[in-house]
């Protein structure tokens, strides 16, 4: 015991001498760097070069149990570095963890050779056991995960396997899948995928995987497991200090026992002089395969022999043509690049057309160079905070386009342009956008309801989530991050500087069901464990918190809660207690299944309403408000008024189209046979209207083509119904982007019987 406590002392305290020894293993919180294994039985492990940390305690993210790797970090001269994974598990079929009512860990061998940790948990009448395997001065953790079905019957088409989530940075895929799913790895040039920035890597070498998911995050295999049988799958999970996948690919060539050779050279610019820090982009089968970053104008590399092409670059400066080579088993060959060119400048200055005022805009580059290695100049950009309209950007030269946009599909054309950048040069460059179309005008206030910053997964500083939604043309700023209020206070500062509500939200995960709560109570912390509550449970959190509204995030994906009620995981089953349903951009062929669902309650009577996000997590690479909020509340605009009239269905939501009707939607009128009732609505489309469909109780009571209209139209619908019922509206655009409006009710009343 006085061991241990001084083990658990020196790490804690002293986490560089204890990374100088050989493997150990550390009780209590983590001493990684931001890490979240915080508590008394969480466990670390450390050597030479990385350190892993296991939930014993500690809630993993996203509901997954406890047991999972949830920290993980590089070692650099003797001192833990910081946390880069949001969490490193085996999940036995596609995002399921649960039903799980056990989780048992052993520390097998505590070094200081290597150090060897068991967990053991169910899944149903499944076993999963995994071991995690370090030894001193490797730069990699093996998994070895089991599976055991105890159960009577097999278990078909399974999707298992280890699962990589990063804390921050980028993804570089599996090498040769475009997308990188979700789908088989057909294909594939490689069995790792790598997350990484400049200073760090993690590459997930998962030679078992057939299938991948989320950019593959997500390795799996597709197999069935029959009744008493078992299956194990291994993998490596490799830590790095900076972002060259050089030695992942030493790694590859080691573990698969291939034949290689070597490659080396040095990096020059226009002058002649040595580039500080090249990267050297590899090419197998015209897909991009791997990257080598070079120092002091030099780089070196091992590759499995075999024809590549390679081309050379750095930080925002141009990239060479790509040269063929090809790699002999043994061999070692030279080859430099020339002429990597430094960046040019552009200052963008964005304006309404109309008003010649400044306005809030994206900027992404439609064609020319977008580096591959993401830390080497981003793809996008985004006008700035504090000088609205404005945008310097440092970029590498050459010829581009530019797409740039205000309001998204939603009230201004975006503009192309053209433009030369040339090296170590400076561009002015003003864009006028003609502002078509002001819903604040006529009531009515958008939002992104599904949104992420920068904690557990999501990439997006709270600065860049208000540049993205502003320039999205969207009307309040909104955050839900998963089980997290962290950036609540930094966004209500950033939309009390900027004039406009913000809505402070969470994201409550479960395994079995994902919920938005909002608005918050400012400075409050979630309460509960979202990985054991029952549904009930989380819906009286989410009220404890201030909620005016509780969301049904993406209601039927594989494990969206509608779904988990209907195959009985959702502890507590079907609670009543929500107010919204989410139709989510991230889930697009689940809007029909929303709509429906909803079409049936308004039949019953249940006073369900409709919400819309798009699980943005990385502005830079997804669209803030692709798909919005539209609600019209009472008085003045703020967090807890549009909150309200979202709780009272005076809403719509809208991929594209613009709807503005004559009774707002979720009030009442009467009507009945011999007394119709009407209802007007003016539509607007950037795109193009295309055809409006009037439902009445659940069926298309009218339908008609609007393209004659082309960008704008009004219309009047005579409601005559012969009982009480409801009516919406289904409003498509020519590019086929729909909208969806809550119900007007009519009640027809009853008339007494002659006498």
């Amino acid at each position: 015991m006085r061991k241990a406590a001084l083990a658990i002392l020196l790490a804690s305290t002293l986490p560089g001498l204890a990374a100088q020894a050989a493997v150990r293993v550390v009780i209590g919180p983590t001493p990684i760097v931001d890490g979240e294994a915080r508590a008394a039985k969480d466990l670390t492990v450390i050597n030479e070069k990385l350190a892993f940390a296991l939930a014993v305690q500690t809630p993993p993210p996203y509901g997954v149990p406890r047991g999972a790797l949830i920290d993980v970090a590089p070692v650099r001269d003797g001192k833990v570095g910081r946390d880069r994974a949001v969490f490193a598990d085996f999940i036995p079929n596609n995002w399921s963890g649960w039903p799980n009512t056990y989780q048992h860990l052993d520390v097998i061998e505590r070094g200081p050779r290597r150090a060897v940790i068991r967990t053991v948990r169910d899944w149903g009448e499944v076993t999963l056991t995994t071991v995690y395997t370090l030894e001193s001065g490797s730069d990699h953790v093996v998994l070895q995960a089991t599976l055991h079905n105890s159960g009577p019957k097999a278990l078909v088409d399974l999707l298992s396997g280890f699962t990589l989530w990063p804390k921050g940075g980028y993804l570089f895929g599996v090498p040769g899948l475009r997308g990188a799913g979700p789908g088989t790895t057909e294909g594939s040039l490689a069995d790792r995928m790598v997350a990484y920035d400049r200073d760090w890597s993690i590459a997930l070498h998962a030679p078992y995987v057939d299938h991948v998911a989320n950019e593959s995050r997500d390795m799996f295999r597709k197999h069935t497991l029959a009744s008493g049988a078992s299956r194990t799958f291994e993998a490596w999970l490799q830590v790095g200090g900076s972002g060259d996948l050089a030695p992942v690919l030493r790694a590859e060539i080691a573990r698969k026992h291939l034949a290689a050779g070597t490659l080396s050279g040095k990096v020059t610019d226009g002058q002649g002089d040595s580039v500080e820090e090249p990267v050297v982009i590899v090419e197998k089968n015209g897909q991009p395969y791997a990257w080598v970053l070079g120092h002091a104008g030099r780089y070196e590399l091992s590759l499995p022999a075999g024809d590549y092409r390679l081309y050379a670059t750095a930080k925002d400066h141009s990239q060479t043509a790509p040269v063929p080579v090809s790699i002999a088993a043994g061999g070692r060959a030279n080859l430099d690049f020339h002429g990597v060119a430094a960046p040019g400048r552009i200052r963008f200055s964005v304006v309404d057309a109309r008003r010649a005022q400044p306005l809030d805009a994206s900027i992404t580059i439609t064609q020319g160079q977008r580096p591959l290695v993401e830390f080497l100049g981003r793809k996008k950009f985004f006008t700035e905070l504090d000088r609205k309209g404005l945008a310097d950007i440092t970029i590498a030269p050459g010829d581009y386009r530019f797409r740039v946009s205000h309001g998204g599909a939603f009230l201004a054309p975006s503009r192309e342009v053209a433009l030369t950048v040339d090296s170590r040069a400076d561009l002015e460059e003003k864009v006028s956008l003609p502002l078509l179309f002001d819903p604040p005008a006529r009531g009515w206030y958008a939002a992104d309801l599904h949104h992420h910053a920068d904690q557990a997964e999501a990439v997006t500083p709270p600065a860049d989530l208000a540049r993205s939604q502003l320039a999205a043309g969207l009307d309040l700023l909104f955050v839900s991050d998963h089980d997290s209020t962290v950036n609540h206070r930094a966004l209500q500062a950033i939309a009390a500087r900027r004039g406009i509500p913000f809505i402070p939200s969470v994201e409550l995960s479960a395994s079995w069901g994902h919920f938005n709560a909002y608005p918050l109570t400012l400075g409050e912390k979630l309460a509960i464990d979202t990985g054991t509550a029952s549904v009930s449970e989380l819906f009286r959190e989410a009220r404890r918190l201030g909620a005016i509204v509780i969301q049904v995030n993406h209601p039927f994906i594989p494990y969206g809660y509608f779904t988990s009620v209907a195959t009985g995981v959702a502890p507590g089953g079907f609670d009543p207690a929500f107010d919204l349903m989410e139709i989510n951009a991230s889930a697009p062929d689940d809007d029909e299944k929303v709509i429906h669902r909803l079409w049936d309650y308004w039949n019953e009577g249940r006073r369900y309403f409709l919400s819309a996000g798009t699980d943005t997590h990385d502005v830079w690479k997804e669209e803030s408000g692709r798909v919005r909020t539209f609600a019209h509340p009472d008085g003045a605009l703020s967090a807890a008024s549009f909150a309200e009239a979202l709780k009272a269905g005076h809403a719509y939501v809208s991929h594209g189209p613009l709807i503005f009707p004559s009774v707002v939607f979720g009030n009442r009128l009467e009507a009945g046979p011999g007394r119709p009732a009407a209802l007007g609505v003016d539509l607007q489309s950037i795109a193009g209207l295309k055809r409006i469909e009037l439902i009445g109780g659940g069926v298309v009571v009218e339908s008609e083509d609007i393209q004659s209209f082309h960008s704008e139209a009004h219309l009047k619908f005579a409601l005559a119904p012969d009982r009480s019922t409801w009516y919406a509206l289904v409003v498509e655009d020519v590019e086929g982007q729909k909208a969806y409006t809550d119900p007007v009710w009519v009640d027809v009343p009853s008339v007494p019987p002659a006498r």
